[in-house]
């Protein structure tokens, strides 16, 4: 209990703006004229009701009800708003167990997700099982490095997805964990992985100068940092190596930020990385503030559910 409330204490501290693309701070006395509010979950794992109520770190948070209610006030707040997941939304409870994935997308779609990414346990029932469900899902999946060519999921499957809100172009592409040595072969079949950091950078370059995005995410199911040892790609490697995204909502390592990370990214701009435990114990929120000259400003914190 005593861990929680330090944790909440950082929560309510972190709420100062954070400069992006090299834009001061101090540039806010510019008139602000939209607001985009991002809200975003990650490794929810089946967790439709609260944790017990004898939960050994949370008891009686999180649940798709509570999650429900804050959203709805957070969307009447500001109509601008979008709700991305950043997968491993399967397994972890007996709904999943018994209803396959079903009770998950029909709760996401009756809260209006807009796009979600793929994690490595949405596999646990097999590419085919996953496939099944779609029909439950309204919202869409993007996933970049994930070819699905010879699969079911073939074009159902986006590398990524544009949403417009208040005239502002808001570019979210997917990006999945190396799934061999993590899932059966059988159970996601001919998928091929991709490498991130090349994906990305071909993401990114498209929504930024083809697509002429103003807001670039990524959607990542890849890990916020692993030990130097490990080698792996991580979302911290990915911000640090790549341009032209503003935020990483990540996923897979469970990480609970108390507000976004802020990194230099390949050419010195600024990247923010959030994510926000499991179990939707904790939900993420970052505000985009565009000024009239379409210079961007933002302000992130966890939000518990």
């Amino acid at each position: 209990m005593q861990n929680r409330r330090k944790f909440i204490q950082q929560v309510a501290a972190a709420t100062a703006f954070t400069g992006l693309g090299g834009m001061s701070i101090m540039s806010c006395s510019k008139p602000v004229t939209k607001r985009i509010t991002v809200l975003h979950t990650n490794d929810v794992h089946s967790q439709i009701d609260p944790l017990p109520s004898n939960h050994y770190k949370y008891p009686g948070l999180g649940g798709f009800a509570r999650r429900a209610s804050i959203i709805e006030k957070i969307r009447k707040e500001n109509l601008n708003t979008i709700l991305l997941d950043a997968g491993d939304i399967f397994q972890g409870t007996p709904y999943f167990n018994y209803y396959g994935g079903e009770i998950e997308f029909k709760l996401m779609s009756k809260l209006k997700y807009d796009v979600a990414t793929l994690g490595n346990h949405d596999f646990d029932n097999g590419i085919d099982g996953l496939f099944g469900q779609l029909p439950n899902a309204t919202f869409d999946f993007v996933s970049a490095n994930y070819d699905f060519t010879n699969t079911v999921l073939d074009n159902y499957v986006k590398p990524y997805k544009i949403l417009m809100k208040d005239g502002i172009k808001i570019g979210v592409f997917g990006l999945g964990i190396k799934l061999a040595g993590l899932v059966n072969k059988d159970l996601y079949k001919e998928t091929k992985y991709l490498d991130p950091i090349e994906i990305a950078q071909d993401m990114s370059k498209e929504l930024k100068e083809e697509q002429k995005c103003d807001l670039i995410i990524c959607l990542s199911h890849i890990g916020y940092e692993y030990k130097a040892e490990h080698d792996m790609v991580s979302d911290v490697k990915l911000a640090q190596k790549t341009k032209d995204i503003d935020l990483i909502i990540g996923g897979h390592t469970h990480t609970l930020l108390p507000k976004p990370t802020v990194l230099d990214n390949a050419v010195g701009e600024k990247v923010l990385i959030n994510q926000c435990g499991k179990s939707g114990v904790y939900m993420g929120q970052v505000d985009f503030y565009f000024d009239a000259l379409g210079n961007k400003t933002s302000l992130g914190r966890s939000i518990e559910v």
